[in-house]
């Protein structure tokens, strides 16, 4: 594909756009807009938010369970993502989750049925 296609009108504005939106995520315009976030697919960020979620659950195990006696356990560290940003920090976890309200009591005790007879 010759981009001067284009200039010489062999090549159509909306079939350029068609070329460039589609582009491999390995592509150099990808690696220049996005930097190492192209190397990490949608699964490898699920799979660092599963290691990070595993992480603190097996840390608040141990630390349930460890002799009252015995010094506190220092919270494990996230699991290193492009950028530097932790699962908390990213993009990624912004997307899907959306803010939660604030709920009364009261409210919920409607939701649950305890305000009803």
């Amino acid at each position: 594909m010759d981009l001067l296609d284009w200039h010489r009108e062999r090549l159509s504005s909306r079939r350029l756009a068609v070329l460039i939106k589609h582009l491999p995520r390995d592509s150099a315009l990808t690696r220049e807009l996005h930097d190492d976030a192209v190397d990490w697919s949608t699964t490898d960020y699920l799979l660092a938010n599963v290691v990070d979620h595993l992480a603190v659950a097996n840390w608040m195990f141990a630390t349930i369970n460890r002799d009252e006696e015995a010094e506190p356990l220092d919270p494990p560290e996230p699991t290193a993502r492009p950028g530097g940003a932790t699962g908390e920090e990213s993009g990624e976890v912004a997307i899907h989750q959306e803010a939660v309200p604030e709920v009364s009591a009261s409210t919920l005790a409607l939701f649950f049925g305890a305000g009803v007879q």
